[in-house]
This record gives C-alpha cells, sequence and structure tokens, in this order.
C-alpha cells in the first residue's frame, strides 16, 4: 500500500502554475500539521471555542492517530510548507466483541475535551453508518480539513478531498464520512456534493440532566455528512 500511495503522492495532473502541490500526510509531518492546526483550525472549532480548551496535547494526539493508515493529504507551497491539511482515517466494521470496548472519553485525562470525547462516543451510540451501509466493511472517515487563511479561495479543501476520493477508488472504498461540529465546515463539504445522514442538536445532548455545548450561532449541533463514489466493483477491499 505504502508503494502505491507513494507513488501517487502528488495530484495527477498537476499544474505547473499552481502555487501548491497536494501530498500524502506522513508521520514525520506531524510537527508541522499540529503547529497549522493550533494556528488555523483548534481556535475556532466551535466547541474548543466555547470550552475554552486552550492548549491540549490530548487534542493534538487525537487529530494525528489516524496518520499511519496512509490516507491524509496535504497541500504544500512553493516553500515547503503545509498550507491546508485533510486528515482522514479508515473505519472498519466493528465485531461483537469491539462494540463493548473502551469509549475514547474513558482514557482521558484532559477534563474539557473529555466532554467533547464524551460526545462523540454518544454520536457514535446513537447512530452507526455501517448499519446504514450493510454492505460496507471499510469507510473513509474525514476528520479535519483546514486551510491557511492566506490561501483560501484558491480551491486547496476541494483538491485535497479530490485526492481522497482518488485514494478510495484505488482502493475500492464506496463511501465517505465526515463528522461535522461546525456549522461552517458542514456548509463547505455539501457544497463538496456531500448529504447528511444524522444530526443532533447539542440542546438535546444532556448526559447528566443538562446541556453540557451552547456554543455561538450558527453552530447548532453536529451532523453526519456522507458521499458516495458511484458503482463499486465488486473487489472487496484489503485494507
Amino acid at each position: 500500500m505504502e508503494s502505491v500511495l507513494g507513488a501517487a503522492g502528488k495530484m495527477k495532473g498537476h499544474d505547473d502554475d499552481c502555487p501548491y502541490t497536494i501530498e500524502l500526510v506522513r508521520p514525520e509531518d506531524g510537527d508541522q500539521v499540529v503547529a497549522m492546526l493550533k494556528k488555523f483550525f483548534f481556535k475556532d472549532e466551535p466547541l474548543n471555542t466555547f470550552l475554552d480548551l486552550g492548549e491540549c496535547k490530548e487534542l493534538e494526539k487525537y487529530s494525528l492517530k489516524s496518520i499511519t493508515d496512509n490516507c491524509s493529504y496535504k497541500a504544500v507551497n512553493k516553500n515547503g510548507e503545509i498550507i491546508g491539511v485533510y486528515l482522514n482515517g479508515l473505519m472498519r466494521r466493528p465485531t461483537s466483541s469491539e462494540s463493548n470496548s473502551e469509549k475514547a472519553a474513558d482514557s482521558c485525562e484532559h477534563p474539557k475535551f473529555k466532554k467533547i470525547l464524551a460526545l462523540m462516543d454518544h454520536v457514535e451510540e446513537q447512530f452507526s453508518i455501517f448499519d446504514l451501509y450493510p454492505n460496507e466493511e471499510v469507510i473513509l472517515d474525514g476528520k479535519i480539513v483546514s486551510v491557511d487563511s492566506n490561501y483560501r479561495g484558491m480551491g486547496i479543501a476541494g483538491r485535497l478531498t479530490e485526492r481522497a476520493y482518488e485514494y478510495m477508488r484505488e482502493n475500492n472504498i464506496s463511501v465517505y464520512h465526515v463528522l461535522c461540529s461546525s456549522h461552517y465546515s458542514a456548509r463547505v463539504m455539501e457544497k463538496l456534493g456531500f448529504h447528511e445522514v444524522y444530526n443532533m442538536n447539542y440542546a438535546d445532548y444532556k448526559p447528566e440532566g443538562e446541556v453540557i455545548f451552547k456554543p455561538a450561532l450558527p453552530h447548532v449541533g453536529v451532523r453526519i455528512l456522507v458521499k458516495e463514489l458511484g458503482e463499486k466493483s465488486t473487489q472487496k477491499s484489503t485494507l
């Protein structure tokens, strides 16, 4: 798999006049990716903002966890700087034993980030994407898309997403799943052709009888959106 992705690391049909390339995110990119997310994503994410999350090593580690799946992509300018990322991971159909496994929030020691992970755990308990797609064993999960504000309006998010589509075709994956906590990120995904399959208002999430999250408008809830890619071949994904 590494050789396939290495050969396709840069965007096919890349225009030499374009000020950036699309490349595979590798583990050694971790520090650069985190630096970019701290500047352009973490501070603007509505749940982080509402909780005044601040410096959170657990969030940084969580954000990078899926890089080893070799399906995350970065936009790199001509100076070698990362100016956009789309971090993706692979979701595999859970086995019966995995359904009772430890939740993401259980081992988190950061009290504020633990609340966010508990919300994600709750959504996962309420909705399973594999119930909606009973014939899929592997689904691509879009985790974080972020673009340097100095380079917005240049189609970077779209090209990062297109590269993820290429990965799906190369590996016979038919469904792209994203969970959006931000109204704006959900709008971006809808413009890219994604459609909603689940939503939950923050006002309805009351694990102990009280609303936990009250982010500023227009952020009113969590939404899960998906995109299906055309006809799937009869060959199953080997991932």
